[in-house]
């Protein structure tokens, strides 16, 4: 039994939920967005409140219950609200460029990493060591931002590296030198 699965999810005034067959596709200010929902379940939609329902009960069904519902609530949040991810870039000579749709990473290496942002995503660089990540969709803001991290992750001796806005990096001690 889910209780995500379960859970009734409110929509906000600005957002429209339009269910055709087993598409579900959320609009709102911020974009829109589309999921396939397996056959065996069912989304309804009744005076702003959504919940799924299901047709059949067997463990493939009970499994994505809970997870069709929380996919449902995170494109209400990302096209009402909007997801960001923050990182940041520490290191002498490290930094960031956002010019027109590419981002140009100085991390270190004796060439500049250009990645290129994928549509519907946005980079705000803050300063020349920090951006900021935004965009309607959860899974592809957040898997850009591990792209970006992925170019330097931080090492643990020194500290320099791209991480994430508030991540902790612990830090190992070096070599002691010998008495």
């Amino acid at each position: 039994m889910s209780r995500i699965g379960k859970r009734v999810l409110t929509i906000p005034e600005n957002v429209n939920v339009d269910i055709f067959e087993n598409t579900v596709s959320v609009k709102g200010p911020k974009g829109e967005l589309k999921l396939d929902v397996i056959k065996t379940l069912k989304v309804n939609v009744e005076d702003n409140k959504l919940t799924v329902e299901k047709l059949k009960d067997d463990k493939f069904t009970n499994q994505m219950h809970g997870t069709t519902n929380a996919n449902i609530n995170n494109m209400i949040i990302g096209v009402s609200e909007g997801y960001k991810k923050g990182l940041e870039i520490i290191g002498v000579g490290y930094r960031f460029a956002v010019s027109g749709n590419t981002l140009t990473i100085q991390a270190g290496y004796s060439h500049p990493v250009k990645l290129e942002i994928p549509t519907g995503l946005s980079v705000n660089a803050i300063s020349a060591t920090e951006i900021e990540v935004t965009g309607a969709d959860k899974v592809v803001v957040g898997e850009f931002a591990a792209n970006i991290r992925k170019v330097r992750q931080p090492e643990p001796y020194k500290g320099k590296g791209i991480r994430y806005k508030g991540e902790h990096v612990r830090h190992k001690e070096g070599k002691k030198a010998s008495k």
